[in-house]
């Protein structure tokens, strides 16, 4: 069978629909409306839409390659083991060896060639699923239960978590991996097995927490337990079993959600990874059941943290945990911040709110965090991805090994550049969004249309969409207006047909569009700051989208010392004497005259304190030092 037609979400609300789950209202069954009476929109399949060549092509190619790379039995040892099957190979290394989450990385993984398989239909991938199910299946069959786990000590964790006795590691977190990678070997590569074992891992958590009471259950939530109320309110979907959808509900950890749902802002000092995923699950079980106050509190967490608490990048937070936005230039000085599983999971919300109320807020997000904190994460010669992307002036990325690290940013790593085709299209019932500049192809099959877009953004301020269609066909086109520019012009077959001066919306065209139509789209980008949180004197200097980083050097950098096997590494490998942030001498100046053009696309040049700084885009900044903020002249 073929990989699935639909993204997860279409594929979960459809399966809802048409399994007589409980506890699903009605504004399911005509989705054209959101809680907040907004058009809703639905994600295309990743199996519709395939990258073209450019540089998340070549992203997606370096994950496909790592993933490849790595030894599948040795991603099982913990399970076969506690199954009572022999190991067919030794344990990875770093996290998977340790007692915080091992087993964590083969849900991730599991996910990762799901969506690899549907993005490519490279049969490589779907040959590696159907080799992970099976051998979950077998340990299944082999313990006699349907608790599938990795951890040293079998379910002892659980079993403690559960209790409320003192617990070693995050057992649901790393629980929470396992079943999203069942779920995306179901829904993205159709394995006949997937559902089976994913269902009665399910059942065994339900059997395992039904007697605990309410108190204590929210007590254990004080232990990070990623998204398991998304993930349970997905398998409800699919099964329609109403302990499912009770047991999603009952991981709503209530301190977070009626904080936010009375628009409290509480995040100060907690750990910003662990809050996230939450936030996503209110959105899902408010999608699911209409709860509203849910809706309500995933819609302010994610305008608080975005509006307030994020860096230029898109992403937020210093070791791992949120701040006092205030004190934001105190932070200036570490190389502990923005954890890229943080932008990853921010980027998961936003596209989750977006097909509930599509807004081109929302949109201009994806698009900065995907560059500066996606994109930019990833080393172009390992394939390797960071775990934290340092504020600290005169500090390189530092990247992860192949075999020694498996960190929870790994794991998101190889999920991030599998579905980089998840987000640039969208669509309603009567229209097309095209939300992201990339080159790619989508398979609208439903109007009986493909679309072709062209293009070398951002390294030139323009796209080309080419529709193919058997016949004439009416729907509406929406493009987005970013916000970053200015006057966005488009025509058609090389005639003008608009132009918008009001970023920050969407330029709809609805209209009978002919077989081999071509729109044009010219996007001007312009130098502007994005200043800190808390501290107007000290900006980014960012033109569209992008982040343009101070080139600093490579001084005390040698091949390969900016791969570490630990993320305890970020602060000391390569840590030289302290830099200042450098000075944008503006003095009445526009900052157009201060930072110039300076040879190729997207390189920029200043001049401050009597030397020359190079810029360039942060998420091309690799192997050498930078700094993103500027002190304010």
């Amino acid at each position: 069978m073929p990989d699935s037609d639909w993204s997860r979400r279409s594929f979960l609300r459809a399966a809802a629909l048409t399994s007589g789950a409980a506890g699903l209202n009605a504004a399911q069954a005509a989705p054209r409306r959101g809680a907040t009476g907004a058009r809703k929109t639905q994600a295309f399949a990743l199996s519709r839409v395939r990258l073209l060549a450019g540089p998340f092509e070549d992203a997606r190619a370096l994950d496909a390659r790592y993933l490849l790379s790595l030894n599948v039995d040795r991603l099982l040892h913990g399970f076969r083991r506690n199954a009572g099957l022999p190991p067919r190979s030794t344990r990875y290394t770093g996290w998977e060896s340790g007692d915080l989450c091992p087993g964590h990385t083969l849900g991730h993984y599991l996910s990762a060639c799901s969506m690899m398989w549907a993005s490519t239909g490279h049969t490589a991938f779907r040959r590696r699923v159907a080799f992970i199910v099976d051998e979950l299946h077998a340990c299944q069959q082999a313990s006699g239960s349907g608790l599938v786990c990795a951890f040293a000590d079998g379910d002892t964790q659980l079993r403690n978590v559960i209790a409320g006795r003192p617990v070693t590691g995050v057992p649901w977190y790393t629980m929470h991996k396992i079943l999203v990678g069942l779920l995306d070997a179901h829904v993205h590569a159709g394995h006949p097995r997937a559902l089976p074992v994913l269902t009665r891992l399910a059942d065994w958590m339900v059997d395992a927490t039904q007697g605990i009471g309410e108190q204590r259950f929210q007590d254990m939530l004080g232990v990070e337990f990623g998204g398991m109320n998304e993930a349970m309110a997905d398998v409800h979907a699919l099964t329609g079993d109403p302990r499912h959808l009770r047991l999603a509900e009952r991981f709503n950890h209530r301190v977070l959600l009626d904080a936010l749902a009375a628009s409290r802002d509480t995040l100060d000092g907690l750990h910003s990874n662990t809050q996230i995923p939450k936030v996503i699950g209110f959105q899902r079980l408010a999608d699911a059941t209409g709860d509203e106050r849910a809706g309500r509190a995933a819609r302010y967490f994610w305008g608080t943290v975005v509006h307030r608490r994020s860096f230029a990048t898109g992403g937020n937070g210093e070791a791992e945990h949120f701040f006092a936005p205030a004190e934001a230039r105190k932070h200036l000085g570490s190389a502990k911040t923005m954890e890229t599983c943080c932008t990853h999971n921010m980027l998961r919300l936003t596209r989750a709110l977006f097909t509930e109320a599509p807004s081109a807020d929302y949109a201009d997000y994806y698009e900065r965090a995907l560059f500066n904190g996606i994109l930019a994460s990833q080393d172009p010669d390992s394939g390797m991805v960071t775990y934290f992307q340092a504020l600290r002036p005169g500090y390189p990325k530092l990247y992860g090994t192949a075999e020694r690290s498996f960190w929870c940013c790994t794991g998101t790593g190889m999920e991030n550049f599998a579905k980089l085709g998840d987000s640039i299209y969208f669509h309603d019932a009567d229209g097309l969004y095209v939300n992201l500049f990339v080159p790619s192809t989508l398979d609208w099959s439903e109007q009986r249309v493909r679309v072709r877009q062209t293009t070398r953004f951002p390294d030139e301020a323009t796209t080309r969409l080419a529709l193919e269609a058997g016949a004439p066909t009416r729907f509406t086109l929406r493009l987005r207006h970013p916000g970053w520019c200015g006057a966005m012009t488009v025509s058609l077959n090389g005639q003008p047909l608009a132009t918008s001066r009001e970023p920050g919306r969407y330029v709809e065209f609805d209209r009978t569009w002919q077989p081999g139509d071509v729109v044009d789209v010219v996007l001007p980008m312009q130098l502007h700051l994005q200043a800190l949180p808390g501290a107007p004197d000290v900006a980014a200097v960012m033109y569209g989208p992008l982040v343009l980083a101070a080139r600093m050097g490579t001084a005390g950098m040698t091949p390969g010392a900016d791969l570490v096997a630990s993320e305890f590494a970020y602060g000391w490998a390569l840590q030289q004497d302290d830099v200042p942030l450098p000075t944008l001498a503006l003095q009445g100046r526009t900052l157009d005259e201060v930072v110039r053009p300076a040879g190729a696309a997207l390189n920029f040049r200043t001049a401050t304190s009597g030397r020359e700084i190079a810029l360039a885009p942060f998420h091309r900044i690799h192997h050498e030092r930078y700094s993103l903020y500027w002190n304010l002249a």
